[in-house]
């Protein structure tokens, strides 16, 4: 279902990353409402008197395991308004849902207690709560998007999304391959330091491959880049030499790959946006030149 603001402009930029008391407010009333309906019942259920099936949801049941899962929850959040809960732990919130959530079915009606008994399509459930949820991330410009596998994750710059969301990428080189892989999924998680490992494995993907021919550094990068480059495009070529050196540069004296205390660490989920969008357009774009069917 779209809007009519969004049909007349367009949807929204997805640039948010903080989950605000308003979106939490949404958030909480879906949670609440599949309480009241039953709908956790599919993992939490209230058992009938009689033994006849489940009512309804345990909600003491649910919150027990939800605070053992979430640890740093301390009241169940879809009752407090005080506060909303930090980002990562509401988005933990919404996954633990996911898993617990059906659509409730009514079957018998026991009119001695004034209830039916249910039984629940899980499916249906499912994909009912991601999709009231991603509307949520959608119409706030969140950056987030809850999967049809019940995870969070933290959606590319739209300029990288088409490539990132590739399976793999296929160098030849297995070890790289696993580099590549490894950057590209920590790189789409909601947490900041996850992402930073991103920053790592990417920039010791690039060191692999400068090497990928089986030569020294120095000699590797330099035909990688003039693959890249092209015979007939001299100042493409520098300016791709100078961006490999920037670069090189950028993962020695940032807290990338080193660790030492006077490596400047990188603090923002912006900055980890930008540094990972240059490596990683030069590395697809050498890739490119040297395995056309990737």
């Amino acid at each position: 279902m779209s809007y009519f603001s969004d049909r007349e402009t367009g949807e929204r930029p997805r640039d948010r990353d903080e989950i605000n008391e308003g979106v939490w407010g949404g958030i909480r009333a879906i949670i609440r409402t599949r309480i009241d309906d039953g709908s956790f019942g599919a993992a939490y259920p209230d058992m009938c008197s009689d033994g006849r099936g489940p009512i309804g949801t345990d909600e003491n049941a649910f919150w027990q395991v939800m605070r053992s899962e979430i640890p740093n929850l301390v009241e169940r959040p879809w009752q407090t308004t005080d506060e909303n809960p930090p980002t990562l732990d509401a988005l933990d919130v919404i996954e633990f849902c996911w898993r617990a959530v059906g659509s409730p079915i009514q079957g018998s009606y026991h009119s001695f207690f004034g209830h039916h008994h249910l039984s629940f399509d899980v499916d249906t459930g499912r994909a009912e709560f991601r999709e009231a949820v991603n509307r949520i991330f959608r119409r706030n410009g969140l950056v987030f998007e809850l999967g049809d596998n019940g995870e969070i994750a933290r959606l590319a710059p739209p300029v990288l999304g088409d490539t990132l969301s590739r399976a793999s990428l296929k160098t030849g080189d297995s070890e790289l391959d696993l580099l590549l892989e490894k950057s590209r999924r920590k790189f789409l998680d909601p947490d900041l330091a996850v992402r930073q490992e991103a920053l790592e494995a990417l920039w010791d993907a690039w060191e692999r491959l400068k090497t990928l021919g089986g030569v020294e550094k120095k000699s590797g990068i330099s035909a990688l880049l003039d693959a890249a480059a092209g015979p007939s495009s001299p100042k493409l070529r520098a300016a791709l030499d100078q961006e490999a050196t920037a670069l090189t540069n950028l993962g020695n004296q940032l807290r990338i790959r080193h660790s030492e205390t006077d490596r400047e660490p990188v603090t923002s989920h912006a900055n980890v946006d930008y540094l990972y969008h240059r490596l990683f357009a030069l590395i697809f774009a050498i890739l490119s030149a040297v395995s056309p069917n990737l």
